[in-house]
């Protein structure tokens, strides 16, 4: 059997293409079919590398008594929340509005006009243990439906309305800046697990801009809590030992036991995050979890045209985590009785197991876990591993979780000297250029030759940052340019030049039930976040007074919406703080010096030569009252509001200004 879905690129409805369940993409057909022929929608939001969607699939969508009720009582409509995530916001608003929590899969019914009345996720087929199920579910909308059909289209429309009063209320007033970072991390304090790292009860999510946020503004207490949860992190089964990277979340309170699928955002944010605790401590350590998280990208999740691709499965023949699990019998059988046997103990792979009877390698037990394993026996369990099972790989390229990783290479690139990370970031941003954007409009996702669906705000605000990371990398204007011509872009289509923040979608974009501003940093950072990062930057680079407007709107936007739980907008925070701190360079010469001179340096630099002065000057026409000098060169450096004298040599500028 096929469905609607077979037409459609997204791997997550490609899994749905052969169901019973008679399953339409996100689009005007399904709506004008729902209209016609009197039904209710029936909308399900998942992704490919979820494992409750795969559950829920299994018992019901791929069932024929569930299939039939769907296709007899409803217009089914499946969307993937990576490709969709506009759709995916303002239906998750709705289900946590009513429900109180939210997660995929992401369960709506809806009327023909896209109004909801009821919302949940995860629903067994039938009813058990007090959960309802979904075969009573849709048993018992179908028939209000039909005897009483007004009473559900009234609840879509008092649900809509509330939704669209709460979307539309402005943030709270302006608070100190101080005292929004202090709160921040007195609640962290509140919350740390002093033992075993990370930040309140199981399951604990990696949330890797709260450790930049601690590292960036706290003291030496702020970084040891940093610095226990990056290694308890890499210590457990969250951290591949065998194939490098790290999974979404750890079930348990000791980070053992992960949720085992890889999502290319948090392996992004990661990197960014052992990074800046490298430059914090020097540990190589983290400078090992970074390399072989890097590696781990290249193998796995990088298309040959350098584009990233969003992730693997937890998943394997049915079996959550079984591609990552071993009994000390394959262990000894791959690499011999004595280094297989001191393989196992070394990373806790014993015959009684640590999860369904095998065991998740990990290093928690190990007094010696600074020491890294033998590369050669990695590599023959990871090459046993793949010929063992099957992981299935989401291979869309997405902008914005290409941006994050676009814009975490580059910083690591700088803080680790490691140029093959700066090779990686550029191929990336190449292809996102080359393949998902067009006049500075962005595109959402691209599989198979196909770039589809308009970009949102993170697609925009993550590519920007990226680019940028890049211009800070390698100093080519062409970066700079483009950077500015999606920051430009990125105003035009969903910045509120009144009340400040950018809505989610553009305003060209297919206007939902809602227009969304969302402002909280959760696995990922928001747009917002890193929108208020970027209207930053290109204010300096640019020098335009336009962006400095749009960044003071930005910055009291986000304030406002950071004064009642500054915690959850660490990111906003973090970049809030090494903006305030860094400084700004101005250096003409007549030739270009290395970028490398400056990667160890918290400065933006703008540099002009003979050779680029007249796309600079294009850039940044400030720039023009910067005359290169015949010799050597000008550095011209700025603190704060307060210009310093300018200097003649990078020894100079370093002893004279401590940089």
């Amino acid at each position: 059997m096929e469905n609607k879905l077979i037409n459609e690129k997204s791997p997550y409805l490609h899994q749905h293409a052969n169901n019973p369940v008679n399953w339409y993409p996100w689009g005007e057909e399904a709506f004008q079919k729902a209209e016609q022929e009197d039904k209710p929608i029936f909308l399900s939001i998942g992704y490919s590398t979820c494992h409750w969607c795969h559950v829920m699939a299994h018992e019901s969508f791929e069932d024929q008594e569930v299939a039939q009720l769907l296709n007899d009582g409803f217009v089914s409509i499946k969307v993937d929340r990576e490709e969709r995530p506009d759709v995916d916001a303002v239906y998750m608003a709705v289900c946590q509005a009513l429900t109180g929590s939210g997660g995929w899969p992401l369960t709506i019914i809806m009327t023909p006009k896209k109004e909801p009345f009821f919302a949940g996720t995860y629903f067994p087929k039938r009813g058990k243990r007090g959960q309802a199920g979904l075969i009573e579910l849709l048993t018992f909308i179908q028939e209000t439906w039909q005897e009483n059909k007004s009473k559900l289209i009234l609840e879509g429309h008092k649900i809509t309305n509330f939704i669209k009063e709460h979307a539309q209320e402005t943030a709270a007033g302006g608070a100190d800046d101080e005292d929004l970072m202090e709160k921040a991390r007195d609640y962290y304090k509140q919350t740390f697990d002093a033992r075993w790292g990370g930040f309140g009860p199981m399951p604990k999510f990696p949330s890797p801009h709260n450790l930049l946020f601690l590292m960036e503004t706290g003291g030496s207490e702020e970084l040891g809590m940093a610095q226990k949860t990056l290694i308890q992190m890499y210590r457990g089964g969250l951290f591949d030992h065998i194939g490098g990277g790290f999974s979404r979340y750890s079930t348990d309170e000791r980070w053992l036991a992960p949720h085992f699928e890889k999502m290319l955002y948090d392996n992004a944010l990661l990197i960014l995050a052992y990074a800046k605790g490298y430059e914090k401590t020097e540990n190589q350590l983290y400078k090992e979890i970074v390399q072989r998280t890097v590696q781990y990208i290249e193998r796995e999740l990088t298309d040959e045209e350098g584009g990233f691709y969003c992730g693997q499965d937890a998943d394997s023949e049915g079996e959550e985590g079984k591609y990552y699990l071993f009994t000390p019998g394959e262990i000894i059988q791959v690499l011999g009785e004595e280094d297989g046997g001191a393989f196992c103990r070394q990373f806790d792979i014993t015959a009684a197991g640590n999860f369904e009877g095998k065991s998740i390698p990990n290093r928690i037990k190990d007094a010696q876990y600074e020491q890294m394993p033998s590369k050669d026996q990695v590599e023959k369990l990871l090459e046993y591993r793949k010929k063992r099972t099957w992981l299935h790989k989401d291979d869309k390229v997405l902008t914005g979780w290409n941006g994050l990783m676009i814009a975490a290479l580059c910083r690591a690139s700088r803080l680790m000297n490691e140029s093959q990370y700066l090779e990686l970031a550029e191929a990336g941003a190449r292809f996102i250029w080359n393949n998902l954007q067009q006049d500075g409009y962005l595109k959402a996702r691209w599989r198979q030759g196909e770039a589809a669906h308009a970009g949102t705000l993170d697609d925009y605000a993550f590519i920007a940052w990226g680019l940028l990371e890049c211009y800070r990398s390698t100093l080519e204007a062409d970066y700079l340019e483009r950077a500015i011509q999606i920051g430009k872009r990125m105003t035009e289509q969903f910045f509120d030049w009144e009340n400040g923040g950018c809505y989610l979608y553009g305003k060209d974009s297919e206007q939902l039930i809602i227009r969304p501003k969302e402002a909280y940093d959760g696995a990922m950072p928001s747009g917002n976040s890193v929108a208020a990062l970027v209207m930053d930057q290109l204010a300096f680079y640019t020098g335009e007074d336009s962006w400095r407007q749009a960044r003071e709107k930005q910055w009291d936007f986000m304030r406002g919406k950071a004064a009642g739980h500054p915690a959850a907008l660490s990111f906003f925070l973090w970049q809030m703080e090494e903006e305030q701190s860094s400084s700004q360079l101005i250096c003409t010469s007549q030739a270009a010096l290395p970028p490398q001179s400056f990667q160890n340096c918290n400065v933006k630099i703008l540099q002009v030569t003979e050779e680029n002065r007249k796309k600079m000057l294009t850039i940044a026409p400030f720039l023009s009252q910067y005359p290169i000098p015949e010799k050597e060169a000008s550095y011209y450096l700025c603190r704060g509001q307060r210009c310093e004298s300018p200097v003649s040599s990078l020894k100079e500028l370093e002893e004279k200004y401590n940089l």
